[in-house]
């Protein structure tokens, strides 16, 4: 083929969809990856012959060995792995259930070492291809997120691990941490709290989804040759340690 293939986890909307648009834009076979079948196909049938949706959970083992057997039966392998699906369910410690801890890091970390465990094993097999974990900022710590904050911190230690094991087959494994981003999850938070949100950032304003999208076309792009194992701060600079 003359497209390079890449899979997007969480693709349907947000920050996904944006990573979907500019790969489909940068030339890739895109494979569009979530549980939301009806936003999905959606979106695959307005990018064109060059995007497929595949509904899969990435939380369950069968459910990704079959999207990876898919991808490989009708395309011969894969080059670019996006692991952005995830999910939140806030809470302070003392109030959150103990099922709302398991759910979060089922599919946020346990979810992302699946797909790396499948996907790092055919690129080694490949002796190429990029992996890029969609942690957050969150995974320095942030009230009420002891679940996502763990999770997202898990998938930075994953990144770091993958890169020692996978670069000498020439597969390079970074992260990025988006802070602030004007998504539809932000769009529903009182707009009080937006604006006392942005108000803590370096920049006053948010971030948008396609800031996420133009890292991971660099990160995945022929010419990124010589970084792995990175985090790379989308957060207009909040992650310098500036606070509420």
């Amino acid at each position: 083929m003359d497209k390079r293939v890449a899979i997007i986890t969480g693709a349907a909307k947000g920050i996904g969809k944006a990573i979907a648009k500019r790969m489909v834009n940068e030339n890739y076979m895109t494979i569009l990856v979530d549980v939301d079948t009806e936003n999905g196909e959606a979106l695959a049938n307005s990018l064109g012959s060059s995007v497929k949706f595949i509904s899969c959970d990435i939380s369950s083992e069968n459910d990704v060995n079959s999207l990876f057997d898919s991808v490989k039966s009708e395309f011969g392998g894969v080059d670019v792995i996006v692991n952005n699906a995830g999910i939140i369910k806030d809470n302070v410690i003392w109030k959150m259930p103990v099922e709302d801890f398991d759910k979060v890091i089922d599919i946020n970390l346990k979810g992302t070492w699946l797909m790396c465990k499948v996907a790092g094993t055919l690129m080694r097999e490949q002796k190429r291809g990029r992996i890029v974990n969609i942690a957050s900022r969150a995974w320095l710590g942030n009230r009420g997120q002891s679940n996502y904050s763990a999770s997202k911190a898990g998938v930075v230690g994953l990144t770091r691990v993958l890169a020692l094991e996978l670069g000498k087959y020439g597969v390079l494994v970074n992260a990025i941490a988006p802070g602030l981003i004007d998504t539809p999850l932000t769009q529903k938070l009182p707009s009080e709290v937006q604006e006392k949100l942005i108000q803590a950032q370096p920049t006053k304003s948010m971030g948008q989804p396609e800031d996420i999208a133009n890292t991971v076309a660099f990160l995945c792009d022929l010419n990124t040759q010589f970084i792995t194992g990175q985090t790379i701060y989308v957060d207009g600079g909040k992650s310098i340690g500036a606070g509420l």
